[in-house]
């Protein structure tokens, strides 16, 4: 008579998904694409010459004159 109070028990979970390998060609894809999109952000940054206080040097503020 206590079945009939109690609730089913619940379906199963499904299976995990199968987890890739590092030798994966999908999982090497990726790493090549992170790898070369590192190399182009190296590239720009390295053109960049001062940093973000700007060029530390003095500026030349003398005019030169025509008369002199």
């Amino acid at each position: 008579m206590g079945s009939i109070f109690s609730p089913k028990s619940p379906p199963p979970p499904p299976p995990a998904p199968e987890v890739p390998t590092p030798e994966d060609p999908e999982i090497q894809q990726r790493k090549e694409d992170v790898r070369l999109a590192a190399l182009k952000r190296r590239g720009r940054a390295s053109t960049i010459l001062t940093s973000g206080a700007g060029d530390p040097s003095a500026p030349n503020l003398s005019r030169p004159t025509l008369g002199a």
